[in-house]
Parts: structure tokens; C-alpha cells; sequence
């Protein structure tokens, strides 16, 4: 599978990717940032995401392997991997089955265990949208609103809306297949071999995705991480302080 990705900068390969719901675009702002400090950073599409393509098998395994091929295709050495939520999940499965592969490693606000269902809602309100009767985003947000009264989650999620070539609107990512199997998306990461390369842990203060009393268990997996707790910050700590998040990001980095 070809991702779709974004190159910015030049300097040793960082990757981020999205969370669930999410798209590469939700970085730009402070991958920007990032590349100055220099690196070369690649935002990626996971598939059924953005603009990548949609497939029917969605799972960490699978999302591992894409991200393994992006880095052989683009011949990239010793990169940075970083990944929010879903994709922190995905860093975390390449890493425990590509040891060696990689510099160092950024997980932000999730952890390697397993997680309940909990889009349901959010789910059941994207696809009550009747898309082709839809005249503009406007409209969109309103009758959204009934499901997700969170303005900003509102707003991160419409992203994804475009208009096609006739006209109407559709979502850029696999809604039928990611409200069939986003469980998988809560699927815990294997426990094997200990993950020994530098691993950065980075939670919202206002966050439960990591909690306290996760952190032995992270450690056992990962012996050389530690965590940063971000304040202020929710679950989408690059964008509700960012500042905060690449300052952190970067003193790791440059250690």
C-alpha cells in the first residue's frame, strides 16, 4: 500500500502519525516547528485515513507492515518514530516487531494495553449525517452538534469532510469499515522482547489514557522510557499546548 504522506525539512527522518479519525493535516502546524530544529519529518496517511487508500484489513499488524514498507521504500535510516493515540499504537507494534530498526521512539497519550470501545457515540453521529442532503459545513456542524457538543472535536473531525467532483460531500476516511472494526483500534500491543531503544511516553494532564498506575507495566515492555506529563493538555496534547509538547519533544530528541 502506497501512504500518502508530506515531506518537510531536511535532517534525520522523524514520522508522525495520527490517531484515530485523524490525518496527517492535523500536524502541519507543529511539524513545521520540528523541522527547523532539524529533521526531516514525514507526516503519513495511515490507510483508511486522509488521503491513503481504504482497505478492508485494518488491524496493528497491518499498520506495522505499512509503516515498514514506508521506511524501506524511502530508504530511510535510523528514524525517529512518533505516533498519537491510534498511531502511537502502531509505533509501538513496529518497534516490538523491528527491533534495531530505529532511533528512538514518541508515544503520545496511549499506552501498549487494551482499551474499551469508546466512539460509539461519535460514531453513530458521523454516519447519521445524510451527507448528499448536506449544503455546506455549517450545516454539517449543527446536526452534528446533537451527538458531540465539544466545538474543537467537532471541528477536528468535519476536517475530514471534502466535496467531490459532483458536488456532495464525503469523508475522506473508511467511516463503514472504522465503525465496523475501530475495536481493533483498542487492541492491546504483545508483550515480547523489551523494547530498549530511548522511548518518550508523553500524556495530557487531563488525560486517563496513561495512568499512573499503568506505568510499571510500560516499563517492563519499554525499560529505557520515561514519561512526560503535559499540563494543561487533554488527549490531543500537540494541539492543546503545543508549545509545551515540541519543547518536550525536542529536549528528548537532542539528549
Amino acid at each position: 500500500m502506497q501512504l500518502h504522506y508530506k515531506k518537510i525539512g531536511e535532517g534525520q527522518p522523524l514520522l508522525i502519525l495520527h490517531g484515530v479519525l485523524g490525518s496527517l493535516d492535523n500536524w502541519l502546524t507543529v511539524s513545521k516547528t520540528i523541522a527547523d530544529a532539524g529533521y526531516a519529518v514525514y507526516l503519513l496517511d495511515q490507510r483508511n485515513h486522509g488521503r491513503s487508500p481504504h482497505h478492508e484489513q485494518f488491524d496493528f499488524t497491518t499498520l506495522a507492515a505499512d509503516l515498514e514498507k514506508f521506511i524501506a521504500e524511502h530508504s530511510l535510516q535510523n528514524p525517529i518514530l512518533l505516533g498519537h493515540s491510534m498511531g502511537g499504537k502502531t509505533v509501538m507494534q513496529y518497534a516490538v516487531t523491528h527491533p534495531g530498526t530505529f532511533a528512538k521512539l514518541v508515544v503520545v497519550d496511549i499506552g501498549p494495553k487494551a482499551y474499551p470501545p469508546h466512539h460509539g457515540e461519535l460514531l453513530r453521529g458521523l454516519n447519521a449525517l445524510a451527507l448528499d442532503q448536506i449544503e455546506s459545513r455549517q450545516q454539517a456542524d449543527e446536526l452534528f452538534s446533537t451527538y458531540e457538543p465539544n466545538a474543537g472535536v467537532r471541528q477536528f473531525l468535519l476536517k475530514n469532510l471534502y466535496r467531490t467532483d459532483q458536488g456532495t460531500f464525503a469523508w475522506r476516511f473508511n467511516l463503514p469499515l472504522l465503525s465496523r472494526d475501530m475495536k481493533n483500534v483498542g487492541d492491546a500491543i504483545p508483550a515480547s522482547a523489551p523494547v530498549t531503544e530511548p522511548t518518550l511516553f508523553m500524556r495530557g494532564e487531563k488525560s486517563d489514557y496513561i495512568l499512573d498506575k499503568d506505568w510499571e507495566a510500560i516499563q517492563e515492555q519499554f525499560p529505557n522510557a520515561r514519561l512526560e506529563t503535559i499540563a494543561g493538555a487533554g488527549h490531543w496534547v500537540q494541539a492543546e499546548q503545543p508549545k509545551a509538547f515540541v519543547a518536550a519533544l525536542l529536549t528528548f530528541l537532542e539528549e
